[in-house]
């Protein structure tokens, strides 16, 4: 086995910080629960994936408001979501950012973040979902799709008792 060899390959694989990886895109609901996900190379930056992950939300009505961290904070992207799909962007702003002011009240609301985090942490406890081992996306993202039901029929069975 060559160094050729050992290298990560396949579909949507891509450079990142950690070497070559798969980025996972979660989309969530008030309580936690999954609503979409998409997939994309680890090269790619998180705003540009946004309206994948909303074209393949598991539900058709999307929320009023979309919760995200510093990385999604841009002035192109909170237009784009306001006036296509009437989505308020709530993010913190970047150190970088220019200086524009931010309503509290709405960023009061990113504390709830936690929810989305909890959500990956249930996804990433499946051995499958935690580690890409397929050469090809269509599997992974059938377990990921499989891990979602898991969650979502564990959720409604605890709702029930």
């Amino acid at each position: 086995m060559g160094p050729t060899s050992q290298r990560k390959r396949g579909a949507l694989v891509g450079k990142c910080r950690a070497g070559r990886a798969t980025k996972l895109m979660v989309y969530a609901n008030s309580a936690g629960l999954p609503i979409g996900l998409s997939l994309a190379d680890g090269s790619r930056h998180d705003c540009v994936l946004v309206e994948q992950t909303l074209d393949a939300a598991f539900i058709k009505r999307l929320p009023q408001k979309l919760i995200a961290d510093r990385a999604f904070d841009s002035e192109k992207l909170a237009a784009r979501l306001r006036a296509e799909r009437g989505i308020e962007l709530i993010a913190p702003l970047r150190r970088t950012s220019r200086s524009r002011h931010q309503d509290g009240r709405a960023l009061r609301r990113y504390k709830r973040r936690w929810k989305v985090e909890r959500l990956i942490a249930w996804l990433k406890r499946f051995r499958r979902v935690a580690s890409r081992w397929e050469r090809l996306v269509e599997p992974y993202l059938g377990f990921l799709c499989l891990a979602c039901i898991r969650i979502l029929l564990r959720h409604h069975a605890a709702a029930k008792a």
